[in-house]
């Protein structure tokens, strides 16, 4: 939104100048992350790049090294070892994308707190499919039923706060066991 477009809606320079200061916030959070994970992607990048280039490595040694056998079990274990590598690399790249739409889904679907709902679920049951999760929307929906506290209601945002005005709660007449009241009537 630009501020022309705020000032045709009647808003006063002083709330033109609010909404573009909390939208410059929200923003620039949204910056952040597009930069982290830019970031992150050229991580990734890089280090497939690096990964294959050992694999080319070790082949071209091992074409090399033809005849000499201790020269051969190394590069077979090197060649171990970077599968091994990669394999780990990659089950932990499924487990943050897993992680990232968990987190993701749970707060679409309104949870207080995703850490409590998290502890609750049943994390062999969901499997991540793509940008979807199996399994997932089973759980949550039973958690609904059985612990609704865990997540935001629309009676939560449309029920008023309770205001409540300091004296007698109850309204008493004050003439109870109290003896100052029993000698102010006798004067009355």
């Amino acid at each position: 939104m630009t501020r022309e477009e705020l000032k045709e809606l009647g808003l006063t320079d002083e709330q033109i100048e609010k909404v573009m200061a909390s939208h410059g916030k929200a923003l620039n959070a949204v910056k952040d992350k597009a930069d982290k994970v830019e970031t992150l992607e050229s991580q990734v990048e890089d280090y497939k790049t690096q990964l294959a280039d050992r694999d080319k490595q070790l082949k071209d040694l091992g074409e090399k090294a033809k005849g000499n056998e201790e020269l051969t079990a190394q590069i077979e274990e090197l060649k171990q070892q970077n599968e091994a590598t990669k394999t780990e690399y990659e089950e932990k790249l499924q487990k943050q994308s897993f992680d990232h739409v968990l987190e993701k889904s749970l707060t679409g679907a309104k949870v207080k707190n995703v850490k409590a709902v998290r502890a609750l679920l049943d994390m062999e049951m969901i499997k991540l499919d793509g940008d979807t999760l199996k399994g997932l929307d089973e759980q949550v929906t039973k958690l609904k039923e059985t612990d609704a506290y865990l997540f935001e209601s629309e009676d939560d945002k449309t029920k008023p706060p309770k205001i409540v005005t300091p004296g007698n709660p109850d309204g008493g007449d004050n003439t109870g066991d109290d003896p100052f009241a029993a000698k102010l009537a006798k004067y009355k």
